[in-house]
């Protein structure tokens, strides 16, 4: 079982990974290591609430929640987002919105993959990665179409 374990936490690494090198590839506030971290990290806490504490039942009346572990990283993953969420008064604009959301995602992405979700979370990761690219690309052909314009 410690080997699935380590397939999971692997397997959410790599893919939060992959996020993170494309936010490091656009230069965003959150790159590589921090999409890293926050799937791995999270795939650790689903795994540590699903099995960690099996061995302390005392009996078969007693059940847990391993949900509850779960809705604390999802809590818990704001924390960082808000810090990558900046409003520029001078310009009136706020920025860092994607950034946090992909932090946020990549969470999610970490969650399932700690509970084994792994088709989940490849589809997931290839939708996130498709979505930024997607973004960008029409972020710039409208950029060039607003300067032919002017």
């Amino acid at each position: 079982m410690e080997y699935e374990f380590l397939l999971r936490i692997f397997c959410a690494a790599i893919l939060g990974g992959l996020i993170g090198l494309e936010r490091e590839y656009r230069a965003k506030e959150a790159g590589f290591r921090t999409h890293f971290l926050v799937a791995l990290g999270s795939a650790l806490f689903m795994i540590v609430s699903a099995y960690g504490f099996t061995d302390s039942l005392t009996s078969d009346l007693q059940r847990w929640d391993v949900s509850r572990v779960a809705a604390q990283v999802v809590s818990g993953i704001g924390f960082i987002g808000a810090g990558t969420i900046i409003f520029r008064k001078s310009e009136n604009v706020v920025v860092g919105l994607t950034t946090a959301a992909g932090v946020w995602v990549t969470a999610a992405i970490g969650l399932a993959c700690g509970g084994g979700m792994y088709v989940l979370s490849i589809g997931s990761t290839l939708m996130v990665l498709a979505g930024l690219e997607a973004f960008n690309f029409f972020l710039h052909k409208l950029d060039r179409r607003v300067k032919s314009e002017k």
